[in-house]
């Protein structure tokens, strides 16, 4: 098991309102952009519909692919704008594309190794789109405010070395989560806060090594807070000022808490791969009762959505579908691989570990196949993302295609770039 989970890194990132519109060439779909890891919801969730589910047999058409580096960085969308992620030469690049047709608006890069431990390597957080600005954070604390529109440098700092924060194993990997005016990190023990105008200090909770997952909003008691899911556990704390409400601990083989908190009212789902499991905690003022805990869903690489009282996500190599209430199994899928998905429109949008996409049914009925289509090779472990009438894909190598599900799809041809 100790080689197998060191053969496994994250996909990870993550904060927005939502950007909604809808598209010229849509009739009665509805376009959303999604602008950081997760969506603007922030739980893998789109509320984008009327795009095209059923396909026919030689798939969606392929509007345009580009190489952009090693990583495991997922993508946003925001104003028909595309942030993507990867390494070349052991420096991090920025790119700024056009969603529509893949061609380059502006390319950023800095110093940053590539980091192929047990894996590919290269960036595991996505970048964060908030307003004017886009925020990135590096595998070794880097974190980076560029101007949205031109990738102009306006910040910079080190969390490791300005602020004394210890990478985990397999480096940083968690998004930038944006919250009024500060960006939440997943570093540090229990988080770190910045102010996103200037990159000041706001908070820190410890030094030590972090999880692998992106911080998480909710509310409580009319008060903003975030879920974030550390190396030993996961805990509730005030997005202001890091005041911790809550905390419990989850330990993990080699600290492998990656997959994303999900809340729900006052109930959050948690869980990690290598054995470890799942369970559902109810909190309630500084204290946090357990409901259930099992091995049903082993979240290694990849968030589960939940959707009308059902998780949907990947045991380990295993496509499942829990009930939430009770973590009882209602089905189970094989041959995925350690794959990833999303939801919108009650339906799953799943790109399996070696790049066939597959839309199913978000139902407990069972799974149910609507389309399939191998649109990439090589490893794919980064979740795909659905933005206004497209979907996008990446492997770890760096090759990104995006698909077009329009429901009016436009006649654009391949571009290579």
């Amino acid at each position: 098991m100790k080689r197998m989970s060191r053969n496994y890194l994250l996909v990870s990132g993550f904060w927005l309102a939502i950007c909604g519109a809808v598209n010229g060439d849509y009739s009665t779909a509805k376009a959303a952009d999604w602008p950081n890891w997760r969506g603007p919801n922030h739980n893998g969730i789109s509320n984008e519909s009327g795009w095209v589910a059923v396909w026919p047999e030689d798939g969606p058409k392929a509007l345009w692919k580009k190489s952009i580096g090693t990583g495991f960085s997922s993508l946003a969308v925001s104003r028909r704008h595309l942030y993507a992620m990867g390494n070349i030469d052991d420096r991090d690049i920025v790119y700024c594309l056009d969603a529509e047709t893949g061609q380059g608006i502006w390319e950023q890069s800095y110093p940053c190794p590539v980091f192929a431990k047990s894996h590919e390597g290269g960036p595991s957080a996505t970048p964060t789109v908030d307003g004017s600005a886009v925020y990135t954070f590096s595998k070794k604390g880097d974190v980076y405010c560029l101007e949205a529109t031109t990738g102009k440098v306006i910040w910079h700092k080190n969390v490791s070395e300005e602020l004394g924060a210890k990478a985990p194993d397999w480096y940083f990997a968690g998004s930038v989560l944006v919250i009024d005016d500060i960006l939440i990190l997943s570093a540090g023990t229990w988080g770190i806060a910045l102010n996103k105008t200037d990159g000041s200090f706001v908070w820190q909770n410890g030094k030590g090594p972090p999880g692998y997952a992106t911080a998480v909003p909710f509310t409580a008691g009319g008060r903003k807070c975030i879920a974030i899911f550390g190396a030993k556990g996961v805990a509730g704390l005030v997005a202001a000022t890091g005041e911790q409400l809550w905390q419990f601990g989850w330990e993990t083989p080699w600290d492998e808490n990656i997959a994303d908190p999900i809340v729900s009212d006052d109930k959050v789902f948690i869980s990690s791969g290598c054995g470890t499991g799942c369970a559902l905690l109810k909190f309630q003022g500084g204290s946090v009762d357990e409901i259930w805990r099992n091995r049903n869903m082993q979240n290694h690489l990849n968030s589960s959505v939940l959707w009308q009282g059902h998780l949907y996500g990947f045991d380990e190599s295993e496509l499942k579908c829990l009930d939430f209430k009770t973590g009882r199994v209602v089905w189970s899928q094989e041959g995925l691989g350690k794959g990833s998905l999303m939801a919108a429109d009650g339906k799953l949008i799943i790109l399996s570990e070696k790049g066939r996409l597959v839309i199913a049914e978000a139902s407990p009925e069972g799974f149910k196949e609507l389309s399939s289509a191998q649109i990439l090779k090589g490893k794919c472990w980064t979740v795909p993302v659905l933005a206004n009438g497209r979907i996008y894909a990446r492997n770890a190598s760096g090759d990104l295609v995006c698909v077009d599900v329009r429901a009016k799809a436009a006649h654009v041809s391949m571009k290579t770039n």
